[in-house]
């Protein structure tokens, strides 16, 4: 089942999209053959208390909720960040999101290892956004820096049920931590194919070879980017159909299941 981690729902505070509605990510999925989607809510990113955006995200995905899957923002850093956990689970989340690099956090700090800690004693995996945008495009105003390699090193050493999803990363990115985490550690991530980059670099089959195509998966980042660039880079990845699917979705499923 091919699925999609990194989509979103809500207007995104640094430039106007075209359309960030559900009906707008279904009617891509569909034309994609992307069969269901982790989504965010993109205006959380700013807000103090996220809190409000998980109930938005509720009603903004409801009529599409056997495709859509919420994923909340959560900050860590608040009092009542546990009660915001309790309701990921209630709400059957796979995932929450946390915004160290938005939400004035120290990433490696005690607040985001406990905050990952609590995430992991609840069978949630934690996703981490590298960038929304090339440091170039960004409105002045967005001065969130990228997220560092070696926040995912330190947040995947918390604890072995740990699980990082991490989004947007480029190949330097995920070299760095892959190749400074133990094998063990390393099983703990999950990488998406949003930030690579095609011909000629080719970045996704050298990868595959360095680090294995169990830690890869789908990830478009729509309505921020095109679906199909996910998909042309797959297609002139030329993997055997029983890797493509990996990606598509059975190393998502299978690890997050681990």
């Amino acid at each position: 089942m091919t699925t999609d981690v990194a989509t979103f729902v809500g207007d995104y505070p640094y430039r106007s999209l075209p359309d960030t509605s559900a009906d707008f990510l279904i009617r891509e999925m569909d034309r994609t053959g992307i069969a269901e989607a982790w989504v965010g809510h993109l205006p959380s990113l700013l807000y103090c208390d996220p809190a409000p955006g998980t109930a938005r995200l509720q009603q903004l995905i409801e009529l599409h909720a056997h495709r859509l899957h919420p994923i909340p923002t959560l900050h860590p850093g608040l009092p009542t960040w546990e009660r915001d956990l309790e309701l990921a689970v209630s709400l059957k989340a796979p995932a929450v999101r946390f915004y160290p690099m938005h939400q004035a956090l120290d990433p490696e700090g005690s607040e985001m290892r406990k905050g990952v800690a609590a995430a992991a004693d609840n069978r949630l995996a934690v996703l981490l956004t590298v960038r929304f945008e090339d440091a170039r495009q960004r409105h002045p105003l967005d001065r969130a820096v990228d997220l560092p390699p070696s926040t995912v090193r330190a947040l995947a050493r918390v604890g072995p049920n740990v699980r990082l999803l991490v989004t947007h990363a480029g190949r330097e990115f995920i070299e760095e931590v892959h190749f400074g985490l133990t094998p063990e550690e390393a099983l703990r991530v999950l990488w998406d194919i949003s930030w690579l980059w095609g011909p000629p670099s080719n970045e996704l089959p050298a990868l595959v070879q360095s680090v294995g195509i169990e830690r890869f998966t789908l990830g478009t980042g729509m309505p921020l980017r095109i679906p199909d660039a996910v998909f042309a880079k797959l297609d002139l990845a030329s993997l055997p159909a029983a890797q493509r699917r990996m990606i598509e979705g059975d190393n998502l499923h299978r690890w997050v299941n681990h």
